[in-house]
């Protein structure tokens, strides 16, 4: 027999594309870390990435890799993305494939581009004025009115930002002593939290609703956080005068971060936004303010949910919005 009666072609993916996994990123998350010498490697691991305890190391017999893999068990790949993007910004480390798995991860995820750079929120009083210390790296600083709102100033990653974290900020912030447990801390922290929401009783109710989702020390779940300055205006409406703000909207009023790219708003709709100041009467003109606000926000990557103040006014409106939790956490989960 001198041939096969067929011909076979095989054709090659030049470029196959990435798979974006937990086992992948992993695998190129360890193949950086491990260019340093292992004397290296528990420092970076220590000292410099903060993720692990040096009492926390294991013995000098453990390889590389179970040194990376115990500092980071049971990991989500949002987590794992995240460190990745910290690795890749060390000038003394080969990076491999980690920019690449950092990319295709992102634009197959969704979200948000860009990380959280300032997070101002709990307002509850005059505009904070705010100034650009150093504008290159987006450094800001509150020159007047700071009083009135707050400003997280931690680095918000791939895990987002739960309760926990904020209440963990609270007590430094606050300087409140160790030995006062976390559920106190959170006590004090929401009692802060409630005063900007005002008078508003729709909006007291979706948080109390969501309150009672850290029953017995849940903590670990995202924090919803009040009155967040999601745009911001340096003018205020007086000093705009006749010509207003270019900006719809400058406060959310509540905002979930379930990861830096994750990230989703609560409007409470009451009268102002589609009803005139002055007569009471429907307003074309706010309504279509408040949709094209919608869109801009969902086509930047947030999601966007509203609750009408009607339907918080409900006898089942407390049950609405505990089930409207529920499905958002395992949509998101």
């Amino acid at each position: 027999m001198s041939g096969w009666p067929w011909s076979i072609n095989i054709v090659q993916q030049e470029n196959p594309p990435l798979v974006v996994s937990e086992r992948t990123v992993r695998a190129a998350l360890e193949g950086a870390l491990m260019t340093y010498t292992k004397d290296d490697l528990r420092i970076v691991l220590t000292d410099e990435l903060r993720l692990i305890a040096r009492d926390e190391l294991p013995s000098w017999d453990w390889s590389k890799r179970e040194h990376i893999r115990l500092a980071t068990e049971d990991w989500s790949l949002a987590q794992l993305i995240d460190l990745s993007q910290r690795v890749v910004d060390r000038p003394d480390v080969q990076v491999g494939q980690l920019p690449d798995l950092i990319a295709a991860y992102r634009r197959s995820s969704g979200g948000v581009t860009g990380g959280v750079k300032n997070l101002i929120f709990a307002a509850n009083g005059p505009k904070p004025e705010l100034v650009l210390r150093d504008a290159v790296s987006n450094d800001e600083e509150i020159t007047r009115n700071a009083q009135f709102c707050l400003i997280y100033d931690r680095p918000i990653g791939g895990e987002g930002l739960s309760f926990q974290a904020l209440i963990d900020w609270w007590r430094d912030r606050e300087s409140i002593d160790a030995a006062v447990d976390d559920r106190e801390v959170g006590h004090r922290l929401c009692a802060r939290l409630q005063a900007s929401i005002g008078d508003n009783p729709a909006e007291h109710l979706v948080f109390r609703t969501y309150l009672k989702r850290y029953a017995g020390g849940r903590f670990d779940i995202p924090a919803l956080i009040p009155q967040v300055y999601l745009h911001y205006d340096p003018l205020t409406r007086r000093a705009r005068g006749s010509s207003g703000s270019p900006l719809a909207r400058q406060r959310m009023d509540f905002l979930l971060l379930y990861s830096d790219r994750s990230r989703v708003v609560i409007e409470v709709d009451g009268r102002q936004h589609y009803a005139d100041e002055q007569t009471g009467l429907a307003s074309p003109r706010l309504y279509g303010e408040m949709v094209a606000e919608n869109r801009r926000l969902q086509l930047a990557g947030y999601d966007v949910y509203r609750f009408g103040g009607h339907e918080l006014g409900a006898p089942d409106a407390e049950r609405t919005v505990a089930t409207f939790f529920d499905d958002l956490h395992e949509r998101m989960a």
